[in-house]
């Protein structure tokens, strides 16, 4: 009997020397195995679709790099469906449930938190391109699938040329719900920033940038990271997301903007798999175990 089994793909499962990104994958789980390991649990880790695994051989399953699972999500819901009565998720399968799709924005907005403006579109609806649009009052907007991930199907496209982005619009909402965004224009001239919060608290933060020509700040479309150091303005900010919630988490990760009236803003709020950059910040693996030895300290009272 395992105590944690860290949750990953199949692509992740072995450190890569040839693909830096795959590398660093297998590296940050492997961090935080060992401080795992450290602090007294037994830890395995495995790809969440591993068919040959008994989940009723560990206590508790953490996702962290499920990064296959926007892309394969009927399938992934049916497993979720099935493993929770087997196993322990961290968290737990109803904060799943609800932070895979970005309806959660508006729950957010609900407890008075500055998300960016969002209009959601059911798989399905047949009201037409244009009358959705003209409900945002702005000429350059962003259209994106409500569970996605690595900014997949994420466009930026102006209301004075649409007839590209209305046949990908029409193509997608027979598959997906889909939101759409008046563009915030200080993704580009300042980037976002990602503070990781562990129990609540602040742990550490990245500033990621797009590449020159381009609004998505993923590395997957050639984003930068580096280092960053908030303010106790931002700090507290972020901090203040996680504790709305007012529920225990382990972990959190919240994505920050300036939007249009450069005020911080919520872009996302990650609660399942986000990537924490723990290679970057040689204390953060540990805190990371601590976390999830406090919450589970907590869930268990």
């Amino acid at each position: 009997m395992f105590d944690i089994t860290i949750l990953t793909d199949k692509r992740y499962l072995e450190p890569n020397p040839n693909n830096e990104y795959k590398n660093n994958v297998f590296v940050e789980d492997d961090l935080l195995k060992i401080a795992l390991e450290q602090i007294g649990y037994s830890v395995y880790r495995t790809n969440w679709d591993n068919k040959n695994f008994d989940w009723r051989s560990t206590k508790y399953a953490l996702f962290r790099t499920t990064w296959d699972y926007f892309n394969r999500f009927k399938e992934f819901s049916n497993w979720l469906e099935k493993t929770k009565t087997l196993t322990t998720f961290i968290h737990d399968s109803s904060i799943i449930n609800w932070n895979i799709d970005k309806h959660y924005l508006l729950e957010l907005k609900e407890k008075k938190i500055n998300v960016i403006p969002s209009i959601f579109i059911k798989k399905g609806e047949t009201i037409s391109f244009e009358r959705i649009i003209e409900k945002i009052k702005s000429d350059n907007l962003v259209l994106k699938p409500c569970v996605s991930g690595a900014g997949r199907h994420t466009y930026l496209f102006n209301k004075n040329n649409l007839s590209e982005i209305e046949r990908i619009f029409n193509q997608l909402i027979l598959e997906e719900d889909l939101m759409l965004q008046p563009y915030q224009k200080n993704i580009t001239n300042k980037g976002e920033v990602a503070y990781i919060i562990f129990n609540g608290l602040y742990s550490h933060a990245i500033h990621k940038m797009a590449k020159k020509g381009e609004f998505r700040v993923q590395d997957d479309f050639g984003g930068t990271i580096s280092s960053y150091s908030p303010s106790i303005k931002e700090i507290n900010f972020a901090e203040s997301v996680v504790k709305k919630m007012n529920k225990p988490l382990a972990f959190a990760r919240v994505d920050v903007i300036w939007d249009n009236n450069d005020e911080l803003c919520v872009s996302e709020l990650e609660l399942i798999e986000p990537e924490l950059w723990l290679r970057n910040t040689p204390s953060a693996s540990h805190k990371f175990a601590t976390s999830i030895k406090n919450y589970l300290q907590h869930e268990n009272k």
